[in-house]
């Protein structure tokens, strides 16, 4: 049961951090339906994650020349400007037929500059100069952002199909300098300071952008998961946006490595009938009952499902004594004799997800062998028909408790799983989840 629900684990991880090409005529044994409030975290861990990222940000030099009474012609530059720091005081996201949408109201930004101007008159012939440093506050900067995620052969394609900065107002502070400087500076500057402002946060959230699409499409397309198998995790047509979620398909069946595996094998299957929407998750994973089928095909075919029992919590059970009950010949031939269990699935099991249960048929073939006079000796062999169910009032409610308190993602350093809940409905069996910082957690 152990290795089962590493298997799932592995699968939930992978699912968010890779993409990968598929004919039209398969279907996905994967799905993740991401709602809004899913995408309302990801959008805050974007933000944080860009607010510190686009900084530095730089500004081009700014000359200008502006005329100041008495003075003349001043001839003004502006240097070394840069935004260093930008808060956002709100923001939200949604999902529609057009794309994701991300806008940014009531942000904030501090810059620092470097100001030189110099000028001369006709009663003074030598030229006046003078220079220092000034702080700007950006005040009410509101930023706009819809994004498009399209499959591109098996790989999303992210591009930025609006985006937009808007600064209502900036607060220029001089350090030293006139006051007739200062209004020149704002005179001359405000507005081109403004449009500065504006220009580099988009460009570089474009770049940003441009440099994220670069590391999906170089994603590979299928993950290994042990050394003997490995998912393929194509994801199938567009990404499904509507008001209220991001739905994903996957093909999520599991291969030998460097095998493929022909997902038409598996029956085409509808859809979940139930979603974590049901239940107000920020994510759910539903699988389809064929990833655990090829997962035990795989580990089968490779003959790695054989298990030699040597030791138990409770050694007398591994004894001649216990199993008189079942071979009481062995008892009789080897009294009181250290034995292992040497059991082997015999052909391949047979798995079904129904309504809250998995039911699973695993033939077995296991050899009783005797440790007599440090001598290992062969002596029974046993043929059964293992059937388990696992049902909703035992298992699934014991695992839903566990998955409650918290369990790390590796991928996502700092991050957990909360409130996992675990529904097995016909075929599937879907995994609905929020996620929360490991150190709020911890505190809470």
């Amino acid at each position: 049961m152990a290795r089962l629900f590493f298997i799932f684990g592995i699968i939930f991880l992978f699912i968010f951090c890779y993409t990968p090409v598929r004919s039209n005529d398969q279907e996905g044994h994967i799905t993740v339906d991401i709602s809004n409030k899913g995408l309302d975290f990801l959008k805050d861990l974007l933000i944080e994650k860009a607010e510190s990222s686009l900084l530095p940000l730089y500004l081009p030099k700014i000359e200008n020349a502006v005329t100041i009474p008495i003075m003349g012609k001043v001839h003004m530059v502006l240097s070394n400007i840069t935004v260093d720091r930008i808060d956002v005081i709100s923001s939200n996201v949604r999902t529609s037929d057009n794309g994701i949408h991300i806008a940014v109201s009531g942000a904030t930004a501090n810059l620092s500059m470097n100001w030189k101007y110099s000028y001369s008159t006709s009663l003074v012939p030598i030229a006046v100069s003078d220079q220092g440093s000034a702080t700007i506050g950006v005040e009410s900067m509101e930023i706009g952002l819809i994004l498009s995620l399209k499959n591109l052969q098996g790989s999303f394609k992210l591009s930025v199909l609006e985006c937009g900065c808007n600064v209502k107002d900036i607060l220029i502070k001089l350090d030293g300098g006139a006051s007739w400087l200062y209004r020149g500076l704002v005179n001359a500057f405000e507005g081109t300071i403004i449009s500065a402002v504006e220009n580099a946060v988009s460009k570089k959230i474009n770049d940003k952008i441009i440099k994220l699409d670069s590391v999906l499409q170089s994603l590979p397309k299928e993950v290994p998961i042990t050394s003997i198998a490995a998912l393929n995790i194509t994801f199938l047509d567009d990404p499904k946006l509507s008001e209220s979620s991001l739905d994903l398909e996957i093909d999520g069946l599991l291969s030998a490595k460097d095998e493929t595996l022909v997902s038409n094998h598996y029956n085409k299957t509808l859809q979940p009938s139930f979603s974590c929407k049901e239940v107000d998750k920020m994510v759910g994973v539903s699988l389809h009952e064929d990833v655990l089928k090829s997962a035990s095909t795989v580990y089968f075919e490779a003959k790695k499902m054989n298990w030699i029992v040597e030791y138990a919590s409770d050694r007398y059970l591994l004894n001649t004594s216990v199993w008189r009950f079942i071979v009481l010949q062995l008892y009789k031939l080897y009294p009181d004799d250290d034995i292992n269990l040497n059991i082997s699935v015999s052909s391949l099991p047979t798995i079904k997800f129904g309504k809250q249960q998995i039911d699973a048929t695993i033939p077995l073939d296991m050899v009783i062998d005797v440790s007599d006079a440090g001598e290992i000796i062969p002596v029974a062999g046993i043929s059964m028909l293992v059937i388990s169910t696992v049902l909703k009032t035992v298992i699934l409610p014991y695992v839903n408790g566990q998955l409650s308190k918290g369990h790390s993602l590796p991928v996502f350093h700092g991050y957990k799983l909360q409130d996992t809940q675990i529904v097995c409905v016909d075929s599937w069996i879907v995994f609905c989840s929020d996620v929360v910082s490991a150190k709020k957690f911890s505190l809470a």
